[in-house]
């Protein structure tokens, strides 16, 4: 069995609805993050950085159980252990991991960023909220340019498409109109028509 611990951000979503994509059973376990509940003695237990989401498997590769951290860790391990999501063939599967890599190291850190200083930061910043702003609107570009005659970040349906989307879809809080993005823009509309897409996004239910 599949244990989820995780909390309703970007970053949970993404293990959330790979999950829902791959139609296996999990036991959802909340750990408020406006609670400070991520610093718990227990949880710490699971994840020793105090983030959201981590994951036990009972049934880890060996038999036995295993614990996996870090969401593009979590997006890997579920790919590889269904056999799904991620290509086998060596290009397609360094073309998928090098653009999870591109969410993790570029999108997750920089719209995390807009987030705190747009909505969080205690006072405006305006250095910080130019300068965070202005690689998000980057970012974009590289996504739009990338999705230009594509349906998928890379040629199917993959865990790089679940790693970028769940940040997408806090455009509203990016302050992007995904109208100048258009490319995005119908890569969003066609990843959030998916049912188990929408499944994930609402766990846990709060």
């Amino acid at each position: 069995m599949i244990e989820l611990y995780t909390w309703n951000t970007s970053n949970g979503r993404k293990a959330s609805i790979m999950l829902e994509e791959l139609g296996v059973t999990y036991n959802v376990h909340p750990i408020n993050i406006g609670k400070d509940e991520q610093f718990s003695l227990e949880y710490r237990k699971t994840n020793p950085n105090s983030k959201i989401p981590a994951l036990v498997d009972s049934e880890g590769p060996d038999g036995q159980p295993i614990v996996v951290f870090e969401s593009g860790a979590i997006l890997i391990y579920l790919a590889e252990k269904y056999g799904r999501l991620l290509p086998s063939a060596p290009r397609s599967r360094y073309e998928v991991l090098q653009w999870l890599m591109w969410q993790m190291g570029g999108v997750g850190p920089m719209f995390g960023q807009v987030h705190h200083f747009l909505r969080a930061a205690p006072e405006p910043v305006p250095y910080a909220i130019e300068r965070y702003s202005k690689e998000c609107r980057r970012l974009y570009g590289v996504l739009d340019e990338r999705l230009h005659g594509r349906e998928f970040v890379v040629d199917d349906y993959s865990i790089a498409d679940i790693a970028i989307f769940p940040w997408v879809a806090r455009y509203d809080w990016q302050k992007i109109d995904l109208a100048a993005f258009p490319n995005v823009k119908r890569w969003f509309e066609r990843i959030s028509a998916r049912p188990a897409v929408q499944r994930g996004l609402n766990v846990p239910k709060t």
